[in-house]
């Protein structure tokens, strides 16, 4: 075998062996290894990373997320609690530099009030439209046919009569 078509299936190997090891590298557990100093501040700082977004994540809290930008923003919250800032503090410090994106639940503002007013009027549109659909179907103006007369009418009888003797004409012409 010449040395290039070795070198170059040797390197077709490694390509597809990182192609495939890269993405299990990036999963590993974030275990929280430091301590606050009290237990009140490590209850604290449990709320404040329950409460925080990702900012990559951005569906994960602080709590869930292994990005490395999740640790430095956990390593940032004990550091301000255990200087002394209240959680409101610590909120706004975050806000100011993250923006509101990084709360799960941003203030009532103008920029806001869609994510605060909208699941409210999905509801009530949801639940009209659910009233209207009953009310349609108790009138009588919904999808259901009206009720028909179970006996057939004279006409109709007539026609299964000669469907029903056509049938048999046929079925005895077939098994002679």
């Amino acid at each position: 075998m010449p040395k290039i078509a070795k070198t170059s299936s040797l390197a077709a190997v490694l390509t597809l062996l990182l192609i495939v090891v890269t993405p299990f590298s990036a999963v590993r557990a974030s275990v929280e290894v430091e301590q606050l100093s009290t237990p009140e501040l490590q209850a604290r700082y449990q709320v404040l990373i329950e409460e925080m977004r990702c900012p990559k994540c951005q569906n994960q809290n602080l709590a869930g997320s292994d990005s490395m930008v999740a640790t430095d923003l956990r390593r940032e919250i004990r550091r301000l609690l255990e200087e002394g800032f209240s959680d409101q503090e610590i909120n706004e410090y975050m806000v100011a530099r993250y923006g509101d994106f990084v709360l799960y639940r941003p203030p009532l503002q103008r920029n806001t009030v869609a994510l605060w007013v909208a699941p409210g009027v999905f509801a009530a549109l949801g639940l009209l439209t659910l009233i209207v659909i009953v009310a349609r179907s108790r009138g009588g103006r919904g999808g259901r046919q009206s009720e028909v007369s179970e006996e057939l009418s004279v006409e109709e009888q007539q026609r299964l009569a000669q469907l029903l003797s056509a049938g048999e004409q046929g079925g005895s012409k077939n098994d002679d």
